[in-house]
């Protein structure tokens, strides 16, 4: 039988709708205080992309729903995790037989399956759904832009961020590409700044201190912060490389997120930048939504952009709105 709710269609036998959440399920209301931080050890599993669904794709099991932020519709997510994949369309992900991890995790939990770039090329995008606007960056290039952006507004919170970039040399590098290396699961590959929109933000760029929360991927702990994005090298995310090699590091890197006690009460969304096609601005581009607890096959079909994932964001952690994500359409999640 299939269910309905704002946009949102999902196998609903057994499931607790979004707003059984809002009525009060799940524990106390959120504070304005930090999100917890998962003091259990981290659980690791490097799964291939070739495992069957029940072993290649994790089922973390939450003792509580997440506890709703007042108004918002949405719940006040514990962790928010984000991966950037590169420059593929739509059709090229979903349905695709070079992506059965990707489909495993959209099949186990769901997509915003209307979800469109802003532009090309790359960077654009990445400052877009950090910064509620591009910014006046029109090209992939090194920007130095003193704008309000969601890591400030995370710290100003009392909620803490990590960006982990595939490769990053460290010590507030700004360099544009770095060497070739092996850096976490994957393959090896290069960092390129255009790509870590932490680092184009002067109020991150100017201080040592804030810019250690960059770090390289290799270490990845999923407790280490509440906002954790996860920047994949240029052979990991697709960019310079196939589907087949994104999905094989996805299935190598993701459990580590979704097997951990840190994952109860979180988010994960895995997008990309942008797609093949100049559709809507940046092209049709698959966006995976992995909560614990969501309705298996779970599917958003209104209209997103990656402003709507920035506004998502900022609802469930009662942030101010910047930008564009005031009237970007909300990415709403069934449980």
């Amino acid at each position: 039988m299939l269910g309905r709710l704002g946009g949102i269609h999902a196998t609903a036998a057994g499931a607790l709708i979004l707003s059984a959440i809002v009525a009060g399920c799940g524990g106390a209301a959120a504070s304005g205080t930090p999100a917890a931080t998962a003091t259990a050890p981290r659980t690791a599993s490097a799964s291939p992309a070739h495992l069957p669904a029940s072993s290649a794709v994790a089922t973390a099991t939450p003792t509580a729903l997440p506890s709703p932020t007042p108004g918002s519709g949405l719940p006040s997510f514990r962790h928010v995790y984000v991966i950037i994949m590169e420059n593929k369309e739509y059709g090229r992900i979903v349905g695709s037989g070079a992506a059965p991890y990707e489909n495993q995790l959209m099949a186990r939990y769901g997509q915003a399956s209307d979800f469109y770039a802003e532009t090309h090329p790359s960077e654009p995008n990445y400052i877009a759904l950090t910064s509620g606007g591009l910014q006046g960056t029109g090209t992939d290039g090194a920007y130095d832009l003193s704008v309000p952006n969601l890591f400030d507004q995370i710290e100003a919170a009392g909620r803490t961020w990590h960006v982990y970039a595939q490769g990053y040399p460290g010590n507030c590098y700004q360099g544009s590409q770095s060497a070739v290396v092996v850096d976490g699961p994957g393959a090896a590959g290069d960092y390129v700044r255009k790509h870590n929109p932490a680092i184009s933000y002067t109020s991150i760029s100017n201080s040592q201190k804030r810019c250690a929360n960059i770090t390289k991927l290799d270490g990845f702990d999923p407790g280490a912060a509440d906002f954790e994005m996860i920047i994949p090298n240029e052979i990991n995310d697709m960019h310079s490389s196939s589907v087949a090699a994104g999905d094989a590091f996805l299935a190598a890197f993701v459990p580590s997120i979704v097997n951990s006690p840190a994952f109860i009460d979180s988010v994960l969304f895995i997008t990309w930048d942008e797609g093949d096609t100049n559709d809507d601005g940046g092209g049709h581009i698959a966006t995976i939504v992995a909560s614990p607890g969501m309705a298996p096959g779970s599917h958003f079909d209104g209209h997103a952009t990656h402003y709507s994932m920035l506004r998502t964001f900022e609802l469930a952690w009662g942030l101010q709105l910047l930008g564009a994500a005031a009237t970007a359409t909300t990415i709403k999640l069934q449980y």
